[in-house]
């Protein structure tokens, strides 16, 4: 049984649809990688499962419940975490402090929280920097704020919204060893990436969205060899070697 099933899901705003007849499964400690040109409806997707939205139609399941048009806070309960593609610290309180906030999903207890962030901090990279309001990082480093935040809810799923997005070679090669590492401590993780030489090696496989509908899923070395996937996004210099 998958751990995060999605059929059909279809959500629209007015005359725009963002998600149409969207299907796709992920399995447990897989890395999924959500893939697309700009306005594809990817996030529209992340925002449905994590209860941000209520689709119009079709289903979403984790873990074997139906979490269709649950709301934000029960979705994170049951170990749903995300991120978001616009980075959203608390500037003024320190980054345990932003840490603690994800850790109190779990915990009503300062004490048990602040350990609980130490631990995350201490696995994302950012302990030295413990004390160090939010709003004074660098953009890497507030993206793996986000990403210890989400991590301190202690989530199944763990959901990724452009992690790499803005960062120089050297910090996306720490962010994807880190990705793999969370992998390696048994999470599941579903990545929306604009970085192909990041979600292309990195991800178990690959669903591809297009104006709102699927429109290729697989194994990477078979998303870039796609005609369409090729036309629609990837373009030539992804073609694999025939």
């Amino acid at each position: 049984m998958a751990l995060l099933d999605i059929q059909g899901l279809t959500k629209s705003f007015g005359g725009l649809i963002a998600n149409d007849d969207v299907s796709f499964a992920v399995a447990e400690g897989q890395i999924v990688g959500l893939i697309g040109p700009n306005g594809a409806g990817k996030t529209t997707v992340f925002n449905c499962v994590s209860g941000f939205f209520k689709p119009m139609k079709g289903r979403v399941r984790f873990a074997g419940h139906d979490i269709t048009g649950w709301a934000p806070q029960r979705v994170c309960h049951l170990k749903v975490a995300r991120t978001f593609q616009i980075v959203r610290t608390f500037p003024d309180l320190t980054v345990i402090e932003n840490v603690m906030v994800g850790a109190f999903a779990r915990t009503g207890n300062r004490g048990q929280a602040e350990r609980a962030a130490r631990d995350v901090l201490e696995l994302t990279g950012l302990a030295g920097k413990a004390e160090v309001r939010g709003g004074s990082l660098t953009i890497a480093e507030k993206k793996r704020l986000e990403m210890a935040r989400a991590l301190a809810t202690r989530p199944r799923l763990l959901m990724l919204d452009e992690v790499m997005a803005g960062l120089n070679p050297a910090e996306r090669q720490a962010a994807v060893d880190l990705v793999r590492e969370i992998r390696a401590d048994g999470i599941t993780i579903l990545m929306v990436e604009h970085v192909m030489e990041v979600i292309m090696p990195i991800s178990d496989r690959i669903v591809v969205l297009n104006y709102g509908r699927k429109i290729a899923e697989g194994a990477p070395e078979a998303i870039a060899r796609d005609d369409q996937v090729i036309a629609a996004y990837l373009g030539d210099k992804y073609r694999a070697r025939r």
